[in-house]
């Protein structure tokens, strides 16, 4: 790398200020990513890296929830939840600086993508802009980025040994096939009723998987342009909290409306609370889980393999994102297995 000028080292301490201070934890992540698509809506991956990033911040106050908080033990749930935030926090600080090295370049209109090995980006990505700067094709740019940030996270939290030991290897984990608890949910608004798309992910340790699930949902989130727009407008519209609230408040509450003692019984049937029945726990992000500090992440280049630009091929098609079905069957099981592990507590 050549010497730099003062005004690149001065980029770079600007862009590793900024993204270290959004990246404090789900909450800051997941909005800098929709301010960044907002700014620059010709980068897809911030839109679609904003709908999974609340998600994953769903799925880190379901650990505190009425639902799966009764099936884990506090060390289970603490162990999930540094699974989680760990990867969320590493895709952000990989993802983010080439965001705003992109804006820099736009704003000097001067390629800097040169200076991505500053930052321990993938010589993958590096190659990747450099095609956008010129090409400006977005399909490329967007598939490209969801093979980096799979295969970034293959390398730092998959293979981690602790991770494998604690969590990936655990009875809990093995069952997300059986409750289908990797959906991955889109909610937008149509005539003032939310609707759903998304998808729900098997094999979640195989890399392989998840780049097309990545794929399928980008598809699905920008092939048709009225409802991309109805996306947007529910994503600006709604701040994300990391509740199920956000998206489902006649079933969902980021206040505990159940009653110590109250004896457990099915509340959800078809989406649908029963009647009498409170609704389910499901706290702000900010009141489940405090802030966590980082090690440093590792700087390994995962491109290793050529063959991975296969992935590039745009062989995406009739995906119609239904998913409503699916994740309402999924409520009802979680119900069913609490209610059926107080049973056995209570027997023992």
């Amino acid at each position: 790398m050549s010497p730099l000028s003062p005004e690149e080292r001065l980029l770079i301490q600007h862009i590793n200020w900024m993204t270290q201070k959004l990246n404090k934890n789900n909450l800051t992540r997941t909005k800098a990513y929709l301010d960044f698509y907002q700014a620059h809506p010709e980068i897809h991956w911030a839109l679609l890296g904003h709908m999974v990033s609340r998600n994953g911040g769903w799925n880190m106050t379901d650990l505190k929830g009425g639902q799966l908080s009764r099936l884990l033990t506090e060390q289970e749930a603490e162990f999930y939840f540094s699974f989680l935030e760990r990867g969320n926090w590493l895709i952000f600080q990989d993802a983010f600086p080439q965001f705003l090295l992109y804006e820099a370049s736009k704003q000097y209109r001067k390629n800097l993508f040169y200076l991505l090995p500053y930052f321990h980006v993938s010589i993958f990505m590096e190659t990747i802009w450099n095609y956008f700067w010129e090409k400006r094709d977005t399909y490329i740019l967007t598939v490209g980025q969801i093979i980096n940030e799979q295969k970034y996270l293959e390398l730092r939290i998959l293979s981690n040994p602790t991770y494998k030991k604690e969590v990936l290897n655990t009875l809990q984990f093995k069952l997300q096939d059986l409750f289908d608890l990797n959906h991955i949910l889109f909610p937008f608004e149509d005539k003032g009723k939310v609707h759903f798309i998304g998808q729900t992910l098997h094999h979640f340790k195989q890399v392989q998987e998840r780049i097309l699930l990545g794929k399928r949902l980008y598809f699905i989130l920008f092939s048709d342009i009225t409802r991309l727009n109805s996306v947007e407008a529910w994503a600006m519209r709604v701040p994300h909290s990391g509740s199920r609230k956000d998206y489902w408040p006649h079933i969902f509450n980021n206040v505990d409306e159940g009653l110590p003692g109250t004896l457990l019984k099915s509340r959800v049937k078809s989406c649908e609370l029963t009647k009498g029945s409170p609704r389910i726990y499901s706290p702000r992000l900010d009141m489940a889980w405090k802030n966590r500090k980082h090690r440093p992440p590792e700087t390994e280049d995962w491109f290793k393999d050529w063959q991975v630009i296969r992935y590039l091929v745009d062989d995406i098609e009739n995906v119609d994102g239904e998913i409503l079905h699916e994740y309402c069957k999924t409520l009802e099981k979680f119900e069913l297995a609490a209610i059926a592990k107080k049973a056995i507590s209570i027997l023992d």
